[in-house]
């Protein structure tokens, strides 16, 4: 009889490594614990993380949630190895949609599933998510790491995770919008999370390696279409704060013209002058690579403003002065009018 049959099957055997899993929650703990916020009441390792609204100085508390992944900029992570910036994306991609109800996020879980763990890979992803958590205000309270083998190829992995925010009753948004509101533009970092599918197939078109020098700067390709999603809650919420933000609108998957017009109320759209701010470098390669037309390039990408600040114009110049102050480059982009949808003025530039 052999040592297996003798000894018994083991998990391990299988596939799946108990102590690799507990050797990755020791490493993440020191990252988890650089999230603590007011209301965290528990670290790491429960069966069930707890959080107090009314230590967080919530009164009359209204809980958001929202939740997202990284979609297919996971597979230039993976196949370049630059995995550090996927965490912030998953943060920024909930955190920035509950801003968008007037919501402050109180915490947030990820899920990361693999075939085979990677400690230092999946620690890198998971130190990013503390990074942006950190950066939102956000308490990385818990989370799941799955070990399954034969669901995924080698060295191949998934990410998704939410977050939970909380405002005071009565205080949502979308609030008041009406025609004449300012569009106020908040710039992003390049193409965030959205489009990757089609980015991909771009670059295949091209010829150029992930490795090759990017076109349009920041070194290597890879490397620059890396750039992490912008996180804009801490300016956000200091505008909504301030007086006069009468809607938020993220700009991730539908661009600009399939995004803004969800928290226009019926009866209202937009006009945006193309003109007001300059299309960033990118864009401007994917377009041509890919002899993108115009309305193509508006409702796939986010073309250069990751978020939209609907505003009573009296309020316009103050909340522009108080987002520059806080890190944000702003732009006037257009206004609420009466219609539909988003009409466009000019070209891309």
């Amino acid at each position: 009889m052999s040592d297996a049959r003798k000894n018994g099957m083991t998990y391990a055997e299988a596939g799946v490594d108990i102590d690799a899993g507990n050797a990755l929650v020791d490493r993440i703990k020191p990252a988890a614990a650089r999230t603590q916020r007011p209301g965290t009441m528990s670290g790491l390792g429960g069966f069930g993380a707890l959080f107090d609204l009314k230590a967080a100085g919530f009164a009359d508390p209204v809980l958001v949630a929202a939740t997202d992944g990284v979609g297919t900029k996971l597979r230039i992570a993976i196949d370049t190895g630059h995995v550090d910036g996927v965490g912030i994306d998953l943060v920024a991609m909930c955190v920035n949609d509950l801003v968008c109800q007037g919501a402050e996020p109180l915490f947030f879980l990820d899920y990361f599933a693999t075939g085979k763990l990677d400690i230092d890979s999946a620690a890198r992803v998971i130190e990013g998510i503390a990074t942006g958590c950190a950066e939102s205000g956000c308490a990385l309270i818990g989370g799941e790491t799955a070990e399954m083998p034969g669901m995924y190829p080698a060295g191949d992995f998934d990410l998704a995770g939410f977050a939970v925010g909380a405002m005071e009753r009565g205080s949502e948004l979308p609030a008041g919008v009406a025609a004449g509101d300012v569009l106020l533009g908040l710039t992003s970092n390049g193409v965030h999370s959205n489009g990757y599918s089609l980015v991909r197939r771009l670059v295949e078109t091209s010829g150029l390696g992930w490795e090759a020098d990017s076109p349009f700067g920041g070194g290597s390709l890879g490397a620059a279409l890396l750039a992490p999603t912008r996180l804009y809650v801490r300016p956000v919420l200091k505008a909504v704060k301030a007086g006069g933000v009468h809607a938020l609108a993220h700009i991730t998957g539908g661009g600009l013209t399939e995004n803004l017009p969800r928290v226009l109320p019926e009866g209202l759209g937009a006009r945006i002058d193309l003109a007001s701010w300059e299309l960033p470098p990118v864009f401007r390669w994917l377009a041509e690579t890919g002899g993108m037309a115009q309305a193509e390039l508006l409702k796939t990408f986010n073309c250069g403003i990751g978020m939209i600040v609907v505003c009573a114009p009296d309020r316009a110049d103050a909340l522009t002065a108080l987002l520059t102050e806080a890190g944000e480059t702003v732009c006037r982009i257009g206004e609420v009018e009466a219609g539909t949808g988003v009409r466009y003025d000019g070209q891309v530039a």
